[in-house]
């Protein structure tokens, strides 16, 4: 399923469900508002006949039973007090209450002429403690019984609405206990009400589909709305996935989420851009640096076709020459493919003793060039990185050093704040060369005429850099070049008490 496809479909069920929860709350709401709107018609049908009974009091000033006025409250559901073994008579002009003669031994129920479901009057029964049913004279429909109204009759007190069913007809019906003398039953029919739910039961039905199919609509519009940027989006990027020319860039409008990812996007096009220029440079770098050792073994392999015609002494200049390119040829290769490396880790990585590195090359510096005087200040650092990485920068500081320090001179390295410094007496750097000195193949004119490929420095800033350092060249105050490199933030470890002096290796 496509992304517009569940955006359409999540947003339509969303409203959907939004619909349908409206229409299930007014339906609930409708329907709780005529049910109560019948409970007070029951209420008010069944509270005359209470106060007749005197199981509840009349309203304040009213004429209480036998003429007497009432002093409790007047509407249903107040405690009602029935007295006596019998009920009062009803005052005048109220028709008939409870009489004791004529109705299951004794308990009789009279009070007017019953009417039909529709009428004023509703359902009127009571139930007898015993479970006996008294019907209002005339009326020939009995309100069923259940056992929760035989158990409140028994009772005498307490009142719920409920249910019933007679026949088709659906009845709402008041139980009220009047204490000894059982439960009053009064009953409405719910005829209009089922009609007026039913009617609304089926505009809320037909409100509810339209909405679903209103909501799917709108849900895919806006799907499709939202990600149509999106839709154009992912056609440039297809685009420029299928082109080798990686100038092209995605056109940038505004400054939301979109947006960002499409500067996201070019700035990752930026780098995979410099990266390829990067490795194009280095090869074609590579085979001009290439094409000289090559040439020069090619020339020398074609002499040695005639070494028999040559004296012993160019046969033997021809071979330490032929050496000397392959020496060279071997160093060009190993440095191109250590720059080939980039940045990425390719070997464990761990806690590393700089300042042993540092020693231990300073030591092998001075015993390859004696006549050169190697100074170490040096402190304990401890980085996190390779150390063979680290080592063949360090060299490579060295070593360059040792090339251009003239006989006689002191090369001094030190190794503080996680910083490796070596200074040589040399002639320096040009100033029009110092800002390319990391640089790949850059050689200054002075270098053209000696052993080298031009990478050296560069595999250092190259290390620098993949462990989260820098490298920097400059001219030493007093002349000579000067060349500070950190391999990332050190470790803190536990400090010598004193560090180790400057002196001669």
């Amino acid at each position: 399923m496509s992304l517009r496809a569940r955006m359409g479909l999540a947003s339509g069920v969303a409203v959907a469900l939004a619909v349908i929860a409206v229409a299930v709350s007014a339906y609930a709401g409708t329907r709780s508002e005529l049910t109560a709107q019948v409970d007070n018609s029951l209420r008010n049908l069944a509270t005359p006949i209470l106060e007749n009974a005197g199981v509840l009091p009349r309203p304040a000033g009213g004429p209480g039973p036998g003429g007497q006025g009432g002093g409790g409250q007047g509407a249903l559901g107040g405690q009602g007090n029935v007295g006596g073994s019998r009920f009062p008579a009803p005052a005048q002009g109220q028709g008939s209450v409870f009489s004791s003669s004529d109705c299951d031994g004794g308990l009789g129920l009279d009070v007017g002429r019953g009417g039909g479901f529709g009428g004023a009057q509703g359902l009127r029964q009571l139930v007898s403690s015993a479970g006996g049913v008294c019907v209002v004279a005339g009326q020939t429909t009995k309100i069923p019984v259940d056992s929760t109204a035989k158990a409140l009759a028994a009772k005498g007190s307490g009142q719920y609405f409920t249910t019933a069913q007679v026949g088709s007809t659906h009845l709402r019906v008041l139980v009220y206990g009047v204490g000894s003398h059982g439960a009053l039953m009064v009953a409405l029919p719910l005829t209009d009400v089922d009609k007026a739910l039913r009617s609304q039961l089926l505009l809320m039905i037909v409100i509810a589909l339209a909405g679903i199919a209103l909501a799917a609509l709108l849900g895919i519009l806006v799907a499709r709305t939202a990600l149509a940027p999106i839709a154009r989006f992912t056609q440039r990027t297809e685009s420029i996935a299928t082109t080798p020319d990686l100038s092209q860039r995605l056109e940038v409008e505004g400054d939301d989420e979109l947006a960002r990812l499409a500067n996201t996007f070019n700035t990752t096009l930026d780098a995979l851009q410099r990266s390829v220029d990067a490795q194009r440079n280095l090869v074609a770098d590579a085979s001009h640096e290439l094409r000289t050792p090559i040439a020069t073994l090619r020339a020398n392999l074609q002499l040695m076709r005639d070494e028999d015609r040559l004296a012993p002494e160019d046969r033997e200049a021809l071979r330490e020459d032929m050496i000397e390119e392959l020496d060279e040829l071997t160093g060009l290769v190993g440095d191109v493919v250590e720059l080939a490396r980039g940045s990425k880790p390719s070997g464990a990585v761990g806690d590393v003793r700089l300042d042993a590195i540092v020693k231990d090359l300073a030591d092998r510096t001075q015993r390859r060039a004696p006549q050169l005087t190697v100074l170490t200040s040096i402190e304990p650092t401890l980085v996190r990185g390779e150390p063979d990485r680290i080592a063949r920068a360090v060299a490579n500081l060295l070593d360059n050093a040792r090339k251009w320090s003239p006989s006689g001179e002191t090369i001094e390295v030190g190794l503080h704040g996680g910083t490796v410094t070596v200074r040589d007496h040399g002639p320096g750097f040009h100033d029009e060369d110092l800002p390319f000195v990391f640089d790949r193949f850059h050689r200054a004119k002075d270098a053209r005429s000696k052993p080298g490929s031009g990478l050296g420095l560069a595999i250092v800033r190259q290390a620098a850099e993949a462990h989260g350092g820098s490298a920097e060249a400059a001219n030493a105050p007093g002349g000579g070049a000067l060349l500070n490199v950190s391999f990332g933030r050190p470790i803190e470890i536990e400090q010598q008490a004193s560090e180790t002096p400057i002196s001669a290796v």
